[in-house]
């Protein structure tokens, strides 16, 4: 159910999704009474020693408001004397949902011209229809693009699918797609045998395989750095950025970001062969958010990180020294309103910031 905690009592999805509403209105409807008054303020009011009007008497401990005061302050500041009042309404909240693959297909017409076809059903739709939200997709086109030209004509024609490329040459795509993410993670994740388990950790081909992967990781979180504005969140799915939590919170460890596996997440005793185990698990744990589609994968991950990194499981997730990582079991699908699911990231991690 989403929002269900890993090991918490199972709440019924409708009352959650009803109370995230109803939260969600009354924070839109302070924001509107605030604004008003603020706008009549201005033209009364000894402006501040910011320059703002001021605002005795409001909740100063309301990091949220607080901000969202600044912000409308600023706005009603930059406009003529004497306009008259209006609503000031707040941008939506910008979603940058990073993933292996865009959800298009490209084909490359001539050297400066593309042509694209946006993936139809399942997240993809669901998640560009949440109007509350401004959704932005980072990922790899699925071409190789080893030209200037070629990428400057691919990322504007992606801007128009509000999409935003990551160019992986051949040979990562190679060693990180088809080597680490299908050859390792894959198989392990769905409690299938890894190849010379014994001697994986010092093979050549795992070695480069793993130095790619964790490569293009880094090289998915420089652009979401790049697009990156104070207040977005970040939402990382699947096994194939498993580092990019990590990456992030190198950036800027303010950054909300969330991760979402959609396989199985094994056990401890089938996770205890990778040999990377440890580095994973702590790149995912740099998330504010992790997630998973049921109670028993939530409940593997965190006996994978208690037993293998020695770290503390609560019933809100996994601690370590003071900082928590939540973890939750959201169920996506194609018969969950998506629109929901957003809600419940959006506001666990607004509880976290």
């Amino acid at each position: 159910m989403p929002g269900n905690q890993y090991n918490g009592s199972p709440t019924h999805y409708s009352s959650r999704v009803g109370r995230l509403l109803r939260e969600r209105e009354l924070r839109k409807s302070s924001r509107a009474s605030l604004s008003n008054e603020l706008a009549d303020n201005h033209r009364g009011a000894e402006p501040n020693e910011h320059g703002f009007p001021s605002r005795e008497g409001h909740n100063s401990n309301n990091s949220y408001i607080d901000q969202y005061l600044k912000d409308v302050a600023a706005a009603v500041g930059a406009n003529a004397e004497g306009c008259d009042k209006q609503d000031v309404k707040s941008p939506p909240q910008r979603l940058l949902v990073v993933a292996n693959r865009l959800p298009v297909s490209a084909v490359r017409r001539g050297e400066d011209s593309w042509s694209l076809e946006l993936s139809a059903g399942g997240l993809v739709s669901a998640l560009l229809g949440v109007k509350e939200f401004e959704a932005r997709w980072i990922g790899w086109a699925g071409v190789n693009v080893p030209d200037e030209v070629g990428q400057k004509a691919l990322t504007k024609a992606l801007a128009e699918k509000r999409c935003i490329p990551v160019f992986l040459d051949e040979e990562i795509v190679h060693q990180y797609y088809n080597g680490y993410c299908n050859n390792i993670l894959w198989p392990l994740f769905h409690y299938l045998g890894l190849p010379q388990e014994d001697r994986l950790a010092t093979t050549r081909s795992f070695q480069s395989q793993f130095a790619a992967y964790k490569e293009a990781n880094r090289m998915f979180a420089e652009v979401v750095n790049e697009y990156y504005e104070e207040g977005d969140v970040v939402w990382c799915h699947d096994y194939h950025l498993m580092f990019l939590p990590e990456c992030l919170k190198k950036y800027n460890r303010n950054m909300k970001v969330g991760w979402f596996l959609h396989t199985p997440f094994p056990s401890s005793e089938i996770h205890r062969t990778l040999p990377s185990r440890s580095e994973l698990l702590r790149s995912v744990l740099a998330a504010d958010l992790v997630g998973f589609h049921t109670y028993d994968y939530a409940r593997h991950f965190v006996s994978a990180c208690t037993r293998i990194l020695g770290y503390e499981g609560t019933p809100e997730g996994v601690e370590d020294q003071g900082r928590l990582t939540r973890v939750a079991a959201v169920c996506l699908n194609k018969n969950v309103d998506l629109s929901s699911c957003v809600l419940f990231l959006e506001f666990t991690l607004f509880d976290v910031a």
